[in-house]
């Protein structure tokens, strides 16, 4: 990882508050405001169930693998691939855990032999309800005083933030359409 050397770089002006936007090159205003709310949201909503992996020598890559291989029973080992983005190699080390440790069975196709279908044990299942608990109390509270509309409106943005050209299948799922419906 590099190192970032803050040595002889201004001080943020204490005029320009956390919502101000500054300019960018080329002349359009960054959203430092919704920029760093992100980064804050996404380390405390992942934090939650980091915690809580720790205790199984897990960390985020398994439970993002738990995560899919529950919500989606029979999902290719290929199209796994696809969600997260991952190299094999890496996905191969964490899945090889969860298969060992027991939270993950694996089939083969039953038309295609050569495909491997993956599928949550009920320890996996539990696991994923563990967490899932974790990050909908966290959602709860966040979402506590919105109405219907409101909370429509953080699907909306969430779903806008999503690049939509990506044709895995769980996005498919997600957004209730094929990649041919969204051309």
């Amino acid at each position: 990882m590099a190192d970032i050397n803050f040595q002889g770089m201004a001080a943020k002006p204490e005029s320009m508050g956390a919502d101000d936007p500054s300019d960018a090159p080329g002349g359009r205003e960054l959203r430092w405001d919704i920029i760093e709310l992100l980064f804050f949201a996404y380390r405390d909503f992942v934090g939650d169930a980091d915690n809580e992996l720790e205790a199984f020598g897990f960390g985020r890559a398994h439970h993002r693998v738990m995560h899919f291989v529950h919500r989606y029973p029979g999902l290719k080992v290929a199209d796994l691939l696809d969600v997260l983005r991952i190299t094999k190699q890496s996905l191969g080390r964490v899945l090889k855990q969860l298969l060992d440790e027991g939270y993950i069975v694996q089939k083969t196709g039953n038309n295609d032999r050569r495909q491997r279908l993956l599928y949550a044990t009920p320890k996996g299942e539990a696991l994923v309800a563990r967490l899932a608990g974790l990050q909908t109390d966290r959602i709860n509270r966040a979402t506590a005083d919105l109405d219907t509309a409101g909370v429509e409106t953080v699907r909306a943005f969430l779903r806008a933030m999503i690049d939509r050209d990506d044709p895995d299948k769980v996005l498919e799922a997600i957004f209730g359409t094929s990649k041919k419906a969204r051309e």
